[in-house]
């Protein structure tokens, strides 16, 4: 049943672009693997990584001399490698998208960085997007001396972008919002409020469960797919990443192999039960070190300006968006029918035990009534 709802779920939730937008060829001088029609640049290195779920993702790894931090970026959905790697089934990377092998493309990453370029635990900001803050969440949550994380328009769970639920269900995808409290590291929130795929509400909730909150970053007028385009948004992320670099580091902190994420892992693989309402959840707990309430921004939004070195995503999205609202009426349906169906399966369980006591009762009066007849006889 869970394999079932997973394949449904991935329907629902991944649009890879259809074709991909680059293919993986290899350089006849050098032998080396690059991105057509992109041209290869020495400080770039194109990279084929196996998960432990048997699949090959195309990742893309680029190096500064002057970087003290290392950025892994999870990318939102209808995109491809254009961004840091490209998960399952995204662009040429090989197998089929779906929620548990993002977590394990994310984590063939982060382990390629270690053990390939020497990158520690405790200089890797995790930066996830739209989708890529499920992956993104759930491996910060395992990971605690992390940097920092970043969240681009993330979603609180999967369902709840496309249906106002007031619960998890286990069939849920990307729940981040049972996940947030358990990431230790400064999280920084960024989210447009006129954005119309996932509602802006769905940052401001994720902001407030955090652990460690950093001053958000709500783009006024932004929809999902243009933050990049406001003057503040990069000014922004610049004056967090510059804040935490600055920050010590948990080195003395409890030390974890890359080897124990597995270990570390609460596998999805198996059925979950259902979680308790997140209006009943227990309140996250504050951290102990006293901070400042979030300081509104005082910079004024300017006009967002047209990047000249790329076309934008807004209308490929868009598209995707109204060809997807077909399914998304189908999930709807199917979620009220599950929904008539429990009501109908407890119905018909307490017509049956209210059968079973009448028959009981019925048994002790004709045993009643043999007792008196024997009574007479004798």
């Amino acid at each position: 049943m869970g394999g079932v709802t997973s394949s449904m779920a991935a329907k629902f939730a991944f649009f890879p672009p259809n074709p991909p937008s680059y293919k993986l060829v290899k350089d006849e001088a050098t032998g080396i693997s690059v991105l057509d029609p992109f041209p290869h640049r020495e400080n770039v290195d194109v990279l084929r990584i196996p998960t432990r779920r048997g699949n090959e993702i195309v990742a893309v790894y680029v190096r500064n001399p002057m970087a003290t931090s290392t950025l892994l970026y999870s990318h939102g959905n209808a995109a491809d490698i254009g961004q840091m790697y490209d998960y399952s089934g995204y662009g040429q990377s090989s197998g089929k998208p779906s929620e548990q092998n993002t977590y394990a493309d994310i984590e063939a990453a982060y382990k390629c960085l270690e053990e390939s370029y020497g990158a520690k635990q405790e200089n890797i900001i995790l930066y996830g997007q739209s989708v890529g803050s499920g992956p993104t969440v759930d491996l910060a949550s395992r990971l605690p001396r992390l940097r920092a994380v970043v969240l681009h328009s993330p979603i609180l769970s999967g369902l709840r972008v496309m249906y106002p639920v007031k619960r998890t269900y286990w069939f849920d995808i990307y729940k981040n919002i049972d996940k947030i409290s358990m990431v230790k590291s400064p999280v920084l929130i960024i989210h447009g409020t006129n954005d119309d795929v996932v509602n802006c509400s769905h940052g401001k909730q994720l902001w407030e469960l955090c652990q460690e909150k950093y001053e958000p970053l709500w783009v006024k007028g932004g929809n999902h797919c243009d933050l990049e385009l406001y003057p503040e948004y990069i000014r922004h992320v610049k004056k967090f990443i510059s804040t935490v670099e600055k920050t010590p580091s948990r080195r003395n902190g409890s030390q974890r192999s890359t080897d124990g994420i597995e270990q570390l892992r609460q596998s999805t693989d198996h059925y979950e039960p259902p979680r308790r309402s997140m209006d009943q959840r227990d309140k996250p707990r504050r951290s102990t070190d006293t901070r400042e309430k979030p300081r509104k921004s005082t910079d004024t939004r300017e006009k967002p300006r047209k990047s000249t070195d790329r076309p934008p995503r807004l209308k490929f999205h868009e598209y995707t968006k109204f060809n997807s609202i077909d399914k998304l009426e189908k999930l709807k349906v199917s979620l009220d029918h599950m929904e008539r169906m429990e009501r109908s399966r407890r119905s018909v369980e307490y017509h049956d035990k209210s059968s079973r006591s009448n028959d009981q009762q019925l048994e002790k009066g004709r045993k009643s009534v043999d007792w008196l007849d024997r009574i007479r006889a004798d």
